[in-house]
């Protein structure tokens, strides 16, 4: 049987859309889960949370695999191939949410898997691989502010220090999986072997209008930009608002203003570069007072760490310019920084063809936010396939929105990639 053969029997005994209804529904369902009574909040180890865990747990046993919550909320379900000693590949995605969120962030990744699975099982097809379908239990940090919990233990890159970290209300980590019936300590056996796996596919909704104004359902993930964040603290001196003129003034909000300026400036000259001035303050202003203090947030993200950095040291050098010339004092500490992940190039070559094999132009972007697929960098060969987002590409909020039709897409996507995973390119 060749490839495109192969690859329309792996969906043509489903009916055209439904696996897009299937998992529009399923979203449904497990939003009925929620931490907040108007809306979507599933954060880390609540009792919401564990709900959901074990909903998807009882849908991938239903679907035909074996499936278990493991020792940090994980859910784990595996179709297993006719070899035991056969690789994994992993199809994951994570199911906490941010407050108030959207019902697709991370959950679409968990239930194309799980669609894929369920038809397979119904055609009695098995692979000649071991399909872990995972929904990892933290991503977003909320609760910890601890991002990565879930995908970093099965990746074995779990930091043991994380488990002293703690909630608003006090409780730890260890605390809240201890409340789960869970050994913190037990932690690093999670962790998969590279030898065992063949790879790590994450189908994610794409958090942006790139796909939506080009009127294509599906994108291919090139990389996932590295990111820096800095906190600024400006200080300058405070002064009646009617009686210091305007040449003998050092404000800082407009020196603030300057740097918010210039950060939007540089990050538009370089594809694929953006910064963010996402929180600026004013502590104790008001109304009448030149503003003595000011504080803001940076991050610059690029699809590559040589773009971001660049961009990183130009505006770094025109915050002291700004200082100097406006007599402000300026504070700037770096608080995060995360080097730029690459997609694997020939899993995105097995994602492009079975694209085109469904008549739809490949289109190839970065990822300017964070997935768990970047715990695998470096212990497998990682890929993602995009999903259009509507309502201008929102996200993590309760306008974000896909349509049945673009899910389904994916989802036939994503199973003319297991079928074809050992032929199409090449064997792993």
């Amino acid at each position: 049987m060749d490839m495109v053969t192969d690859a329309k029997s792996a969906t043509g005994a489903a009916e055209q859309g439904a696996f897009g209804r299937r998992i529009v529904d399923l979203a449904a369902r497990l939003a009925q889960w929620s931490e907040t009574p108007d809306g979507l909040t599933c954060t880390y180890l609540t009792p919401t949370h564990r709900a959901v865990a074990a909903e998807l747990r009882d849908l991938m046993r239903a679907a035909g695999m074996t499936a278990e919550i493991d020792g940090v909320g994980n859910v784990v379900g595996r179709y297993a191939a006719a070899d035991p000693a056969a690789k994994a590949l992993i199809v994951a995605s994570h199911y906490d949410t941010v407050l108030n969120a959207g019902s697709y962030d991370g959950r679409l990744g968990i239930l194309t898997g799980l669609a894929a699975v369920e038809h397979l099982h119904r055609s009695g097809r098995r692979l000649p691989f071991h399909l872990d379908v995972i929904g990892f239990a933290e991503e977003e940090g909320v609760r910890f502010s601890a991002h990565y919990i879930g995908s970093s233990a099965i990746a074995g890159r779990f930091d043991m220090r994380l488990l002293q970290w703690r909630d608003a209300n006090g409780q730890s980590v260890a605390d809240v999986i201890h409340k789960a019936g869970f050994d913190p300590e037990a932690i690093p056996s999670l962790a998969r072997r590279a030898q065992d796996l063949l790879g790590y596919l994450e189908v994610h909704i794409e958090q942006g209008p790139v796909l939506l104004q080009e009127g294509l359902p599906v994108g291919i993930v090139t990389s996932i930009a590295g990111t820096i964040r800095y906190g600024v603290a400006i200080t300058g001196m405070v002064g009646h608002a009617g009686t210091v003129p305007m040449a003998l003034r050092r404000d800082a909000a407009a020196a603030a203003a300057e740097i918010v300026l210039y950060v939007e400036r540089r990050c538009a000259a370089a594809p694929t570069l953006v910064g963010t001035v996402g929180r600026l303050t004013v502590p104790g202003g008001a109304i009448n007072v030149i503003p003595g203090r000011c504080e803001l947030s940076l991050d610059i993200r690029a699809a590559d760490d040589a773009t971001r950095d660049a961009a990183a040291s130009d505006v770094l050098a025109e915050i002291e310019r700004i200082g100097a010339r406006r007599k402000v004092a300026i504070e700037i500490k770096e608080i995060q920084r995360a080097p730029a992940v690459p997609c694997s190039a020939p899993l995105q070559a097995k994602l492009a063809a079975a694209v085109e094999r469904a008549g739809i132009r490949p289109r190839y972007l970065p990822s300017g936010a964070g997935h768990d697929a970047v715990s695998f960098s470096g212990l497998t060969d990682i890929a993602m396939l995009f999903v259009r987002c509507g309502n201008g590409g929102i996200s993590h909020s309760p306008l974000e929105t896909i349509t049945p039709a673009d899910a389904d897409v994916a989802t036939r996507v994503l199973l003319d990639v297991l079928v074809n995973f050992e032929t199409a390119h090449g064997a792993r």
